[in-house]
Order: C-alpha cells, then structure tokens, then sequence
C-alpha cells in the first residue's frame, strides 16, 4: 500500500471481516489481507460513519478509476464520489445497504476527479462492522465499469 498507516490496516481488515460477516463469502483471502485487497483487481473503497461520510480507503484500482492519490481519496466526502444530479439516488442505495446489511446489484453513474464519468455495475455494497457489531462506515467493490461519452 502507498501509505501504510495503522488506520489503513486496520479498515482493510475491517473491510475484509465484514465482507465474509454480511455476505458469507470470501473478499480475499485472509491470510493476504491487507495487501491483497489493496492489490485486489475489483475496485474497493469505502467510507465512514461521518454525518457527510469521508472516505477512508479506496485500493490500487479505486484509485486509477478516481484518478486520485490515496492522499486526495481519504477524507475526501464520499458523495463527491457522484454527480449532483446522482447524489439522491445514491442516498437511497446507502439507505438500503443500512436496512439490509449489503446488497449485491448496485448500478450507478460516478464521477472521477478529471470529470470522466463512468457507469458501475453489479457492484456489492455493504455495512463495515466489526466481530462486535459496531458500525463502522460502508464499503462497494465491483469490476465493471464503462465510461461514458462527455456530456
């Protein structure tokens, strides 16, 4: 990872255990973790529990996909992620991952820091918590995109 901080392991092995947790499947395989999700092909980012949620982690491909650093993409308001005009119905998507714990057919358009607009698909989307069942944010991983012609 570019930064290894221990709030960046920490959140990747969060990310990790919480994925197995609410969707009783593997991410990456544990004993690789943190690195490999942050080598992981899939994009993976996530976000908090902030009232306006910042981002916390984003891996290699979240990264090239946002056209960020990990400086620039940590801290960072997650709703940033969306066009304004997207940003309600990305609301309503968080609201269903807080109600049903993940859900797995996630379709959206995002924004990168260039401006290059993509749609994703088929992306997981779910609550970050820990063995305790504390909340600690939110986390999407998915592999397809398409981006989109300029408007």
């Amino acid at each position: 990872m570019q930064h290894v901080s221990e709030a960046a392991i920490l959140q990747a092995e969060r990310i990790i255990a919480s994925y197995q947790l609410v969707t009783g499947r593997a991410l990456v395989a544990e004993s690789a973790a943190p690195v490999a999700l942050f080598e992981f092909p899939a994009v993976v980012v996530a976000h908090g529990t902030e009232q306006d949620p910042l981002l916390n982690y984003g891996n290699r491909a979240a990264l090239a996909l946002w056209e960020l650093t990990w400086d620039q993409l940590v801290g960072t308001p997650s709703r940033q992620t969306a066009e304004p005009v997207h940003r309600d119905e990305r609301a309503r998507l968080l609201a269903r991952v807080t109600e049903f714990g993940f859900i797995d057919d996630y379709r959206g358009i995002r924004i990168s820091a260039s401006g290059r607009r993509f749609e994703i698909r088929s992306a997981v989307v779910w609550n970050v918590i820990d063995q305790t069942g504390a909340h600690w944010g939110q986390a999407a991983t998915f592999s397809h995109w398409d981006y989109l012609p300029a408007t």
